[in-house]
């Protein structure tokens, strides 16, 4: 999905914003390869490790979210770029979900018992609420 939508993305985007995007890519390529590593060694503390880290990858999509609207909401011109790299960005930030789920497996196969620690969760687009300007009837 990531990729095919790159073909639509051009450097339109601030060159921070685009930063910020490539960041995330590489924040979700770590996890997937530190879980995968603690799968391989059954490694149940370096798993809780991921799985903490899970954190800065939301915290990272739900700026990177924030930034997006302000652009589409300045210029309805940036919508369809913006909304391709939205997609792109949800799409890293559930690598780093799926991660935590491996994490809990893990750590479930090692000891035999969930872990205690409530899941981290700071992905907090899904409760935001965005204030659309109304048009006038003057326009």
């Amino acid at each position: 999905n990531t990729a095919k939508r790159t073909h639509a993305m051009s450097e339109a985007l601030p060159r921070k914003l685009m930063s910020a995007v490539t960041r995330m890519g590489r924040l979700a390529q770590e996890e997937l390869k530190n879980i995968l590593d603690a799968y391989a060694r059954s490694d149940a503390s370096r798993a809780l490790e991921v799985w903490r880290s899970d954190e800065e990858l939301d915290a990272l999509y739900n700026s990177i979210f924030r930034e997006l609207l302000t652009y589409m909401m300045e210029d309805p011109r940036n919508i369809s770029l913006c909304t391709h790299l939205l997609f792109g960005a949800k799409n890293m930030e559930r690598i780093g979900d799926h991660a935590t789920n491996i994490a809990e497996n893990i750590h479930y196969l090692v000891h035999g018992k969930p872990l205690a620690e409530g899941r981290p969760k700071r992905d907090t687009t899904s409760m935001l609420h965005i204030e659309v300007p109304q048009a006038s009837d003057d326009e």
